[in-house]
């Protein structure tokens, strides 16, 4: 058994009305990959904050190779090896991958001026070191979401990081990129770097864990070694109860086709001759990689993008949506992959943001209605189970879970006869997925009809009534359900199989 080389015990922190750590006891063992687990809320990130300096605890003690420490800031944590990467990437996009790596640090040559050359042989070093597929010349904004997931290794490294912590390190990548990761997090293993990997996607946890520790409310639940633990075991430890219909789908019998696409091409190219339809009351998937066009084709649908040719019938008559209050006037409404950006206006407040979309339910001409704006808001708090303490609350300091909620109370709230999800899982806890499963299914019993997109190749196929599959811009296959085969999806979206 390796040696332990970081200790955290009965670590205490309580924020204004909340106690987010309640002696929490952590440890590490060198090289060792250790998943951190729990719901959004459980003290995760508060813990890591902790270790790095961050944030201070109240009580308790880290312990590094068995002597005490303590971190006033990020920086003298990074000094004694420990480097967070956060889900939400911290780089310089306009820069090169070498300053982003070495700022600060630059190398200097004469007359104290950059080494440009010495730069870039550093770098270079660095991203071979890891089988880096790009090059210390390369501007970060050319880079794919996994490419900058291993900039920002690439960076914890060059400050030889004997710990390095991973927030969600698979969150917005690709199927193939994944496979990235995971080799990249079995070599980092081999070199004796011990990785916190912090991940929502059981996949992940069980394909790189060595133990796995659970959080829930604050407090250790269990430390486990990966190979001793199920699936499920893992979900009740995490909730506290058993999910035992993780995915609810009643899979009742759609009706009939209410939405046709035919051959849309967008202007910019990156939809191309992509043809669906939706029935009413169904969950219609899309699948396919980071990058092949799924996304793209649902902003189409709700007016954010022009469209070069092909037509959108609605109900039988073709429409043309011009921009999103198009869109929402015929009953179509998004819930956009990037919730924080796109999705919620962060510092406004969370009755702000789930009545945004009927102002005209409560806003007249002698002004607005607080009472009948209450009770819109209060009442999708209610539905949605949204975990807030007060109408007044900011979404910005929402977990992502409930920020999820609010958009998703947003665009229930306006009556919408089709509803589209881009990624509304993406980043959320398990307790939190179940609940949007379960809303969803809801829904199509009410005779929503549901458009699906994610890259979580088993909830789609799980939740899914029918699923097309999209590469390079395209539809290249649709099965239905019965037909769901795992290796075939996988084989279209990849390239390796297609219908055509």
């Amino acid at each position: 058994m390796s040696k332990i080389i970081l200790e955290m015990e009965r670590i205490t922190k309580a924020f204004p009305g909340v106690k987010a750590l309640k002696g929490v006891s952590f440890d590490l063992r060198e090289g060792e990959v250790h998943a951190l687990l729990g719901e959004n809320g459980a003290g995760k990130s508060t813990l890591m904050n902790c270790l790095s300096g961050i944030c201070d605890y109240d009580s308790g003690e880290i312990r590094i190779d068995g002597k005490p420490a303590r971190f006033a800031s990020p920086v003298e944590s990074l000094a004694r090896g420990i480097s967070i990467i956060h889900q939400e990437l911290a780089l310089a996009e306009q820069l090169t991958v070498a300053d982003n790596i070495f700022a600060g640090r630059e190398p200097l040559g004469r007359f104290g001026l950059i080494d440009q050359a010495k730069l870039y042989d550093q770098t270079n070093g660095i991203l071979d070191s890891i089988d880096a597929n790009f090059d210390s010349r390369d501007r970060v904004f050319t880079l794919s979401t996994a490419q900058k997931q291993m900039l920002a290794i690439a960076k914890a490294i060059s400050h030889n990081a004997r710990i390095l912590v991973m927030d969600e390190p698979t969150a917005s990548v690709s199927y193939k990129e994944v496979e990235k990761i995971y080799q990249l997090v079995t070599q980092l293993r081999a070199a004796g770097i011990t990785i916190v990997y912090i991940s929502h996607r059981m996949d992940d946890i069980f394909r790189v864990a060595d133990r796995i520790t659970v959080l829930r409310d604050g407090a250790n639940v269990k430390t486990v070694e990966a190979g001793e633990v199920t699936r499920d075991g893992l979900v009740r430890m995490m909730v506290g109860y058993s999910l035992d219909r993780f995915y609810t789908k009643r899979h009742t019998k759609p009706g009939e086709v209410i939405l046709s696409v035919e051959n849309l091409t967008r202007r910019d190219g990156r939809v191309r001759n992509a043809s669906i339809t939706l029935r009413k009351g169904e969950i219609l998937g899309i699948g396919g990689l980071v990058g092949s066009g799924r996304s793209e084709l649902v902003e189409s649908l709700f007016g954010l993008t022009k469209i070069r040719s092909g037509r959108i019938m609605l109900h039988g008559a073709e429409r043309r949506f011009s921009c999103p209050e198009d869109a929402l006037d015929a009953g179509i409404c998004l819930v956009p992959e990037d919730r924080k950006h796109q999705g919620l206006v962060l510092n406004n407040t969370v009755k702000f943001n789930l009545t945004l979309g009927v102002l005209d339910q409560f806003f007249g001409p002698f002004g607005v209605d607080p009472r009948k704006e209450d009770a819109i808001a209060g009442k999708y708090i209610k539905m949605l189970s949204i975990k807030v303490p007060s109408l007044l609350q900011h979404a910005i300091k929402l977990s992502g879970g409930n920020q999820q909620k609010v958009v998703l109370g947003k665009w229930l709230a306006a009556n919408a006869g089709i509803l589209i999800l881009d990624e509304p899982t993406r980043g959320i806890d398990v307790g939190a997925k179940a609940e949007i499963y379960a809303l969803m299914d809801s829904l199509t019993g009410e005779g929503v009809s549901i458009i699906f997109v994610s890259s979580d190749l088993p909830e789609v196929l799980n939740m899914s009534d029918r699923l097309y599959v999209m590469r390079e811009g395209g539809v290249i296959a649709m099965r239905n359900r019965g037909e769901f085969d795992r290796e075939e999806i996988l084989s279209y979206a990849l390239g390796v199989k297609s219908d055509g």
